[in-house]
This record gives structure tokens, C-alpha cells and sequence, in this order.
């Protein structure tokens, strides 16, 4: 897009877009404001200060990939209408995962589908293959594909690649596919439940990323090792760049294997652990955790015969 649009266009980018966005936009050269993640308001008031006429690209994720976090995709397309700006959304975290046929957050409901100018996804991660996609409208989209080095300079995905991601995309499309998404997604909201009431320091409980804040970057390490040297758990400490100094954190995602069982060998191996350097918090109270996800319904089995029931 930074060889096309004008060079004054304006790009507004969420603080906590990840490495890949940040890189692209400052590859592109034009000018940019961030704004605080998730603050709309911010947003409206950058947009708001702009002429209408000028260029203006929101560049946003569906699900942000540290925090676990969501963004409120309508509220921002909404706000992309009305000041006449361009929106990107990234739905990397949440294509396969979310969405009535896994198409991530702009799936969720028809008054989302489409809506968004370009939107960004990966045929790795939950489709569990390799490369990307980008899809908008057809204008948009050819301009990409005639104008990006990234894509004119990469060698095409193989034959075989492009069938096993054909494959996934039909699996998550499926009634089978929504089942997964419904399993996965309940485990998680499980094992949010069961972190909290042990005292392990569940940053964030509006996805299926769950990260548990340990700050020290060398404590976070620490108890990285000793949970696969000692419990055979891998999980990865993620340290700056990813995320500021001093707010290092170990991000679990559980997948449709896995089970209760392995939700409480995690929690009785990683307390102590987290004890031992510090980061272990006070648990909250039953209720306290009941208000936390009172926003919030549990999934269930039944969810996937409500998504199957959407895709037609």
C-alpha cells in the first residue's frame, strides 16, 4: 500500500499491533500516529483531527497475540466509516479459532463480514500449514498483488502446501471444524478458571491466549526451563522485543487434545514455580472470578451446532 497511496496518507496503528504490522508500516514510509490499545476514544479523537479528504489507514488485529486481548471490531469499522478511512485488520490470531466458519472475528456475526477494506490472516497457526492471505476488495486486492515486493519476490507455496491448507480451511468450515473451535475455546476457558483460583497471574481472560504475567524476564526464563527440565511442559517465555522490558510473560494456548488432566498437571507444576520467584498472586475470591467472566459465556458443546448452524 506505501507504494500507492499518496505520501502524506496517515496510518493509525494500535500500540499493541505485533512486530510483523510494525515492521510493514514502517517499510512503507508514510507518516503514522499510535494510538493507546484498544482506546477508541483516542482513535476517534486522531481520525476526527484529520480533513476528511486526507488518506487515513487503521491498522488493527482481531485478537492481539501478547495481551490476549479483542478488539471491538465493529466499533472501530464504525469509526473507519464515518471519518472516511481505510481500515486493516489482521485476523492472524483468530482465523480458524473464531467466527461461525472459523474466519476469525469479522466471522462472527454477518453485520462484520466484509466490512473491513483489507484483512490480513496466515495459513499457519490454526489452519496449521504455511503462508497468508489478504483479502478485500477486488481493486484493493489486485493492487497488493501487482505492487508488494514481499509477495512478487517470494516463491509460491508448493502444490503440496496449498492442498493441506485447502484441507484445513474445508476441516474448520465443517460441523467437525466447529466442534473443535468449541472444545478448544471451552478448555481455555477452564483452564482461565482454574490459573485464577490457584493464584497464577492470568493477565487477560477474553481469548484464548492466556498469558500469565511474571515481569522478570530472567524469572520468566527460569520457570520456562524448569517446566520442561522437571514436567515436561513446553512453553514459551516471550521477553522483549515482544513485549516492554519488565512485563515478560509465559503465554499458554491449549489445543482440542489437550485435556482437564493435563490443565491440572499444568497448574500443580507451574504454582510452586511461580512461587519460588515471586510472581505468584493472591487468588481471588469465587466470586470475584464469577464476575470476571460474567461478560462472558462459558462455550460449550452446544456452540458448534449454533457456528454450523450460521455458515449457510
Amino acid at each position: 500500500l506505501g507504494r500507492v497511496l499518496p505520501r502524506d496518507a496517515l496510518v493509525l496503528s494500535d500500540a499493541e499491533n505485533h512486530a510483523s504490522l510494525v515492521e510493514g508500516i514502517r517499510a512503507s514510509g508514510l507518516p503514522k500516529r499510535v494510538w493507546r490499545h484498544n482506546d477508541y476514544a483516542q482513535l476517534e479523537a486522531l481520525l476526527a483531527a484529520e480533513p476528511r479528504e486526507r488518506v487515513k489507514v487503521v491498522v488493527f488485529e482481531s485478537v492481539y497475540s501478547m495481551s490476549g486481548t479483542r478488539a471491538d471490531v465493529g466499533r472501530v469499522l464504525e469509526l473507519c466509516e464515518r471519518y472516511n478511512a481505510l481500515s486493516f485488520l489482521d485476523e492472524v490470531h483468530a482465523v480458524g479459532l473464531y467466527g461461525a466458519r472459523g474466519g476469525g472475528l469479522c466471522d462472527e456475526s454477518a453485520a462484520l463480514r466484509g466490512r473491513a477494506s483489507l484483512v490480513s490472516g496466515t495459513l499457519g497457526k490454526a489452519f496449521g500449514v504455511l503462508g497468508g492471505y489478504v483479502s478485500g476488495a477486488a481493486a484493493l486486492v489486485d493492487c497488493v498483488r501487482s505492487t508488494a515486493p514481499s509477495f512478487i519476490f517470494t516463491t509460491s507455496i508448493s502444490p503440496v502446501l496449498a492442498a493441506g491448507a485447502l484441507a484445513s480451511v474445508r476441516h474448520l468450515r465443517s460441523a467437525a471444524g466447529a466442534a473443535r473451535r468449541a472444545s478448544m475455546r471451552s478448555l481455555a476457558y477452564r483452564l482461565q478458571r482454574r490459573a485464577l483460583a490457584a493464584g497464577l497471574p492470568v493477565a487477560c481472560v477474553e481469548s484464548h491466549i492466556v498469558p500469565l504475567h511474571v515481569g522478570d524476564e530472567a524469572a520468566c526464563r527460569a520457570i520456562c526451563d524448569a517446566l520442561l527440565a522437571r514436567h515436561s511442559i513446553y512453553i514459551q517465555p516471550i521477553v522483549y522485543p515482544s513485549v516492554p522490558r519488565g512485563e515478560a510473560i509465559l503465554r499458554v494456548t491449549c489445543s482440542p487434545k489437550h485435556t482437564d488432566a493435563d490443565i491440572d498437571h499444568l497448574i500443580a507444576s507451574a504454582v510452586p514455580l511461580f512461587r519460588a520467584h515471586n510472581a505468584l498472586a493472591e487468588p481471588p475470591a469465587p466470586l470475584a472470578i464469577d464476575a470476571l467472566f460474567a461478560a462472558q459465556r462459558a462455550p460449550n458443546a452446544d456452540d458448534a451446532e449454533e457456528q454450523h448452524a450460521l455458515m449457510d
